[in-house]
């Protein structure tokens, strides 16, 4: 599926747009009446990233959420952090 974020799910939502026209009654008019309802979708903020899904690094769609949460983990940008992972690993 296209812009579905791989970690929550989050996909496009429709919903209505209302355009109001008019005076609030508090500022004196006769208040705010809606003069156009039109559909609309919701998208939501899909971010291309580098993710490890799996075990191994994946360039995925996740939204902006799921990577402010700590849903997405993301690979080590450079080897020498990979080596010192290892080392630790042997003693």
């Amino acid at each position: 599926m296209g812009a579905t974020c791989q970690f929550t799910g989050k996909t496009v939502s429709r919903g209505m747009k209302r355009a109001w026209r008019g005076q609030a009654i508090s500022k004196g008019g006769f208040g705010l009446k809606p003069t156009g309802i039109t559909r609309r979708t919701f998208k939501a903020n899909l971010q291309s990233v580098n993710a490890i899904v799996d075990g191994v690094p994946q360039r995925v769609l996740a939204s902006a959420k799921a990577i402010k949460t700590g849903l997405v983990v993301k690979p080590l940008k450079r080897k020498y952090g990979y080596t010192r992972q290892q080392k630790a690993a042997a003693h």
